[in-house]
């Protein structure tokens, strides 16, 4: 099994350059989404490293897209602190430290603790059963083969689960804030979740947090599906640490 992430791959050759948006029939005005959507992805999965700068002319080449849309999905990226934007000199990838590592873990942990406290407070049968299905749609993980088919589905039904655990809260608002830190947290989690979904002794660990952590939400403990939560949130921190370092991020 390949062990590699792309973080692994030299920049910009681990993918083809992209169809234009014409050439592929999708309507114009999807063409600055379809931007953001490969750009936030490529900076997420370190194709583009932190601090480096974003030359207009290579992502025209890379996406074969036109200014516009790049320039819009750059701004998009600006606000969302994973790009940066430097007065006349164009754009560079957001630096990375870990400093900003721990203050957005440490959030993303108490805002989190608190939706699935309110969750329970406010969360119907109906909560309930979707979060069952969730966690039985992630075990199933382990049947799947192929490192970048495990990579891609355990992230993205893992996400489903956790998602599942604060619909209950009621707050949109809070759900959108819960939105924006897990953006802001995206390529810090990345460098984790290649380190972590080949690793069975590290799968079984999850594994186990989440059980734990069904277990007290079912019950209906408030308090310790808060401390799981916030423990189980903070759990990557030293892991992405010592990566960060070793690929010399810091």
């Amino acid at each position: 099994m390949d062990h590699s992430s792309p973080t692994d791959k030299s920049p910009h050759k681990d993918k083809p350059p992209r169809q234009s948006s014409t050439q592929q029939g999708t309507p114009r005005q999807n063409m600055g989404i379809s931007a953001y959507a490969w750009l936030k992805q490529d900076i997420i999965c370190g194709v583009y490293q932190p601090g480096e700068k974003l030359l207009m002319s290579r992502l025209k080449e890379r996406y074969a897209l036109g200014i516009s849309p790049l320039r819009e999905a750059l701004s998009q990226l600006v606000s969302e602190h994973l790009v940066v934007a430097i007065s006349q000199r164009g754009y560079r990838v957001a630096p990375m430290s870990i400093e900003e590592l721990a203050d957005i873990y440490d959030a993303r942990s108490q805002l989190e603790a608190m939706l699935v406290q309110l969750a329970i407070e406010r969360g119907d049968d109906t909560w309930e059963a979707e979060i069952l299905a969730k966690a039985h749609t992630l075990a199933k993980v382990a049947e799947v083969h192929g490192a970048d088919e495990m990579l891609d589905i355990w992230d993205r039904r893992h996400q489903a689960f956790h998602s599942a655990l604060v619909a209950g809260c009621g707050s949109r608002q809070l759900l959108i804030a819960r939105e924006s830190l897990f953006d802001q947290a995206a390529r810090y989690r990345h460098l984790w979740l290649c380190q972590t979904v080949f690793s069975d002794r590290a799968l079984a660990a999850k594994r186990q947090e989440h059980a734990d952590l069904v277990d007290a939400i079912l019950a209906r403990d408030a308090k310790r599906a808060g401390d799981l939560t916030r423990d189980h949130i903070m759990t990557p921190v030293p892991i992405i640490t010592d990566l960060m370092h070793a690929r010399g991020l810091v």
